[in-house]
């Protein structure tokens, strides 16, 4: 399998465009199951868990072309072929399990094997199912599926018992076409669910306060394909301001929306980069005098838990002592083993970590677990003295479209290598 090697030490300096959002574009692809026809996407990035949702919807009856190198992607549907997705499909990424809303507003009935996915936490479906029921579904578990029926769904009032981004999306998808209106409560107000919403609106739905707490759904009979750009990927962006924080570099990154990145930023002027940004730019720059921080990761629009890892890596190389307080997920420190074997000296107990600065990593032959976890061993490489080596690299693939070549053009010593099994 591919792996990295990394030459540390290089500030990197320069520009980067931020590829499609990876969370906003699954469900916005599976959306497309809503409707005949053919839907056009763009700024669709290239990634394995992208093309892992178009194996789901090709199963299904759709027919796709994606033109990588313009990062767009057609998708006709004629007909939903079948109703049943099975475990192989889904075992590898838990987006897998949108397409539950689809096909009970579709056909009324769903049968979908249990997800899969990183393994930073259980992270279960109960809300989803909670939602479909109370949307008219009727739910059972046979075998390790999930098997949602209803003749007709109608318009509910539902309150979700916690804050969930997946559950959002997928009873929004499930309600557009329900009989009525639903109002939805204690909604995720990331900016996927916007996007996702401003796709169904152009696609004929009928959706208020996508970015709220409190969504109101009139459903509509149909909907119809349309043309539509994916938004900018606000993790990735954010991912590459700290690569430029933890090689003290200068970088400035565009085709991003800087009112997504508020949490980050200000994060970053409190260790003591400066920042510089526009409407769809933003320039991260050295400061004089760093300083630890405290983070605690929240629903946005608080600190996203999917830039802990990697802004953990940037503690480790920061005066004093820095906290990460995770209240997202309950096991997502399993980068910390990889850190100290890189001179990181971090202290865990249950969801805090406690960092204490060094003044070099160094490098040391490590292993991505997950898709964050890995991002944050590529950004401590970085900043590493020595050369370090990455494997299980794969990981990087589902969530950061051409890495290697974006960090490359930044000036970084990075490249891609074939060979082992890992």
């Amino acid at each position: 399998m591919d792996y990295y090697i990394i030459k540390g030490g290089k500030k990197l300096k320069g520009e980067v465009k931020i590829s499609g959002a990876k969370n906003a574009a699954l469900p916005i692809i599976v959306a497309s199951l809503l409707t005949d026809g053919e839907t056009e996407l763009h700024n669709v990035p290239n990634l394995k868990d992208i093309l892992t949702i178009i194996k789901v919807i090709e199963y299904l009856g759709a027919e796709t072309e994606f033109n990588t190198e313009k990062n767009i992607l057609k998708i006709k549907i004629n007909k939903i072929k079948k109703s049943e997705i099975p475990y192989d499909l889904v075992k590898t990424m838990r987006a897998s399990v949108y397409v539950m809303g689809p096909m009970l507003a579709r056909l009324g009935f769903a049968d979908v094997s249990l997800p899969g996915g990183c393994a930073i936490g259980e992270r279960p479906i109960d809300i989803h199912l909670a939602g479909f029921e109370s949307l008219g579904a009727e739910i059972g578990i046979e075998r390790g599926y999930v098997i949602a029926k209803a003749k007709k769904l109608k318009g509910t009032h539902f309150i979700m018992r916690n804050v969930s981004v997946g559950a959002t999306i997928n009873i929004m998808m499930a309600a557009v076409m329900a009989e009525g209106e639903t109002i939805l409560e204690n909604c995720a107000m990331e900016p996927d669910v916007v996007d996702l919403a401003n796709f169904l609106i152009k696609m004929g739905a009928h959706i208020e306060g996508a970015g709220s707490e409190r969504i109101v759904i009139h459903g509509v009979k149909k909907l119809n394909p349309v043309s539509y750009a994916i938004m900018p990927d606000r993790i990735e962006a954010g991912t590459y301001l700290l690569a430029g924080a933890i090689s003290r570099g200068e970088i400035k990154i565009f085709n991003c929306v800087s009112e997504h990145l508020a949490a980050v930023c200000s994060a970053l002027e409190e260790i003591g980069f400066r920042i510089e940004q526009g409407k769809d730019w933003v320039h991260i720059l050295p400061g004089k005098i760093y300083r630890g921080i405290y983070i605690k990761t929240l629903p946005y629009p608080g600190f996203p838990t999917d830039l802990q890892a990697p802004m953990m890596a940037l503690m480790a190389t920061l005066p004093g002592i820095s906290v990460v307080n995770e209240t997202i997920f309950e096991n997502r420190f399993t980068h910390v083993g990889e850190l100290r074997r890189m001179g990181a000296l971090i202290e865990t107990e249950g969801n805090m970590a406690i960092i204490h600065g060094v003044k070099r990593l160094l490098a040391a032959p490590v292993m991505m677990s997950d898709l964050r976890a890995g991002a944050s061993l590529v950004l401590a490489a970085l900043a590493a003295k020595g050369i370090t080596e990455i494997r299980r690299i794969y990981h990087a693939d589902r969530g950061y479209e051409k890495l290697s070549e974006k960090l490359s053009s930044l000036g970084a010593d990075i490249k891609r290598e074939k060979g082992g099994v890992y």
